[in-house]
């Protein structure tokens, strides 16, 4: 019967299909490579076309889908999407006299600068939450997904002594309890917080105004070397595009996009630090500022942001308690799985008891039994993490994961 053939292994309708030819095997891997191959070169295009911003980009690839799709509309097509003008449509109808892709990834190539395109793996999942979110990000290191767990500490480039101290000590002390340090790269405040994190030996990640070619300022080439080793350098912008006024603020963007809080440490009443600040606040991630002198004009912006709303911080553990949980799990550097920042901080019983407790209702009874502690260590911990907002009392004998 067929039912005996496919039980039995017989030649019944069970039969495997034949194997696939080992040429027309490797024929669709080609292909497959092929049309990987074309659909960066389309992207690197697309995203390097002279007067196409990312947000009219993001509106196109909106109505299009594809990279490809853009680059072979017709004109009435194109001209349908908001933003979209006779001039924009006759650069993208005559990409290939503009951009030339392939010398763009043959120079990624010679420089050890890989290119993420939004969708793969690698791409940094948290610039998923800008509208306007880079198709192609250009990167020198290696982004990781624990840099998921990101502070951006921003500021002036005029930076006080007192402003520099207080930036390399958040940044070392951030990068110490695991949070990739995220910053521009600037003189000032940005180099002090990338020096903090490198200090520590932990990660940081610089997005720059220019692009991996043009390293601005000059004079911070080695400080970019260092920070590729143990962390990323990034832009969205062509190698060899210089820096220029507007690219700032839609870097800031990126710095922004990239943290899950924006901590501003000194910065006066006109600077970049603040329109980071801004972003950060309409991404709904913290804003954090670190207090300056009330004399001290390179505090105003800074001061003034505490007087709006901003969260006063002092300390790492300031940071780390305002973070709050995050959407989902991530795994640190050193393999645990965290759903909130604030459990950087924990030792070891402190997190032996939180990996005990579920976020649905679990008896402190099960807690002690699970965590192999005794009872009164692991009452006095769970008022530890309670008071750290990482669990909540549901009752006097039970708890759950915040």
């Amino acid at each position: 019967m067929k039912g005996a053939d496919r039980t039995s292994g017989g030649a019944g309708n069970s039969s495997p299909p034949p194997l696939q030819p080992a040429a027309e095997l490797r024929g669709s891997q080609t292909r497959a490579s092929i049309d990987k191959a074309e659909r960066l070169r389309d992207a690197l295009t697309l995203s390097l076309l002279p007067g196409l911003g990312p947000r009219t980009q993001a509106s196109l690839l909106e109505v299009f889908g594809d990279p490809g799709n853009v680059l072979q509309a017709d004109e009435s097509s194109l001209m349908s999407v908001p933003g979209v003008g006779p001039k924009l449509v006759h650069t993208i109808r005559t990409a290939a006299h503009h951009v030339d892709p392939q010398g763009v990834l043959d120079w990624c190539r010679q420089n050890d600068c890989q290119v993420l395109l939004r969708g793969s793996d690698a791409y940094p999942n948290l610039l998923n939450d800008l509208d306007d979110a880079p198709s192609v990000l250009f990167c020198r290191g290696t982004m990781l997904p624990c840099d998921e767990i990101a502070v951006a500490i921003v500021g002036t480039r005029h930076a006080t002594a007192y402003g520099t101290r207080q930036a390399e000590r958040m940044a070392f002390a951030l990068a110490s309890a695991g949070v990739t340090v995220v910053s521009g790269l600037a003189r000032g405040i940005d180099a002090a917080a990338h020096q903090g994190a490198l200090s520590a030996g932990g990660r940081t990640v610089a997005v720059l105004g220019g692009g991996l070619g043009q390293i601005y300022p000059a004079e911070h080439a080695p400080l970019a070397d260092s920070i590729a080793d143990q962390g990323a350098v990034v832009s969205e912008f062509a190698p060899q595009a210089k820096p220029r006024g507007g690219m700032f603020p839609q870097r800031n963007r990126l710095i922004a996009a990239l943290s899950l809080a924006t901590l501003v440490v000194e910065a006066p009443d006109r600077s970049g630090a603040l329109i980071t600040a801004r972003l950060a606040g309409e991404l709904n991630r913290d804003c954090l500022a670190i207090p300056g002198p009330i004399s001290s004009r390179a505090s105003r912006g800074t001061n003034q942001l505490i007087r709006d709303g901003a969260t006063l911080v002092q300390s790492v553990d300031d940071v780390l308690e305002t973070l709050g949980p995050m959407t989902r799990a991530v795994k640190t550097s050193d393999g645990h799985e965290i759903r909130n920042p604030a459990e950087l901080s924990l030792n070891d019983i402190e997190r032996s008891v939180l990996e005990c407790i579920q976020p649905d209702s679990t008896a402190i009874d099960r807690v002690i039994g699970d965590s192999k502690l005794p009872a009164h260590q692991v009452m006095a911990t769970i008022s530890v993490l309670e008071m750290r907002r990482l669990i909540r009392r549901l009752s006097g004998q039970y708890v759950s994961r915040i």
